[in-house]
């Protein structure tokens, strides 16, 4: 199998039907291959092609991640992964968050071989942020599917419009428009700054 995409970058984001699903092995081997593109796969096995974030989205999420990080370094329990990982999920999917946060007793069941690839695992919290080429109605759903493979809190972030849907098991999602938002459950005691988030789309003097 050759596991190189040749893609015309200018028209993505794209999805592809393989003839026949690919394994998570070979799906893994693609992904690695195109390091440059950021792959998902559907339930239903649809591969789901993404270009690099644009510099405004990478410097917001640079920031998320600064903040869950500075927030880790004050207990240093579980691991916090970027929009470089990806996640094999139990209903056959393989989704990549902008953040997450996997919990110290879930973590325990990985070995470093199981890290060094893509975690057979659900974090228990993640974070999704809008970038301009993402919709908001696929956005949502796929917050949904991570709900449903046991992520207990989950955060969508619209820069645009500065509003944040709050996504919980069994439970509407809400929506924050306030100048932060409080963590919960996984992430007891974390307090995203939403306006240092805002301002990274914002041209600095």
């Amino acid at each position: 199998m050759n596991a190189t995409l040749h893609l015309d970058l200018k028209a993505l984001p794209l999805s592809l039907v393989p003839q026949r699903p690919l394994s998570d092995e070979k799906f893994e081997a693609l992904c690695l291959a195109n390091d440059l593109l950021r792959l998902e796969r559907t339930r239903e096995g649809e591969v789901l092609v993404q270009a690099p974030a644009g510099g405004f989205t990478s410097s917001g999420n640079s920031e998320i991640i600064r903040q869950l990080s500075n927030w880790w370094i004050g207990h240093r329990r579980g691991m916090v992964f970027d929009s470089s990982g990806g996640f094999f999920l139990a209903d056959g999917s393989m989704l990549n968050p902008d953040a997450a946060y996997l919990l110290p007793e879930k973590l325990k069941a990985l070995n470093k071989k199981d890290l060094e690839k893509l975690p057979r695992v659900c974090p228990d919290f993640v974070i999704e942020l809008l970038s301009p080429s993402d919709r908001l109605k696929p956005t949502k759903a796929k917050m949904e599917r991570w709900i449903e493979n046991g992520v207990t809190l989950g955060w969508l972030i619209d820069p645009y419009k500065k509003r944040v849907f709050v996504y919980q098991p069994n439970t509407e999602p809400a929506t924050v428009t306030s100048d932060s938002i409080q963590g919960s459950g996984p992430i007891e005691g974390f307090t995203l700054d939403l306006n240092e988030v805002w301002r990274c789309y914002e041209l600095q003097p």
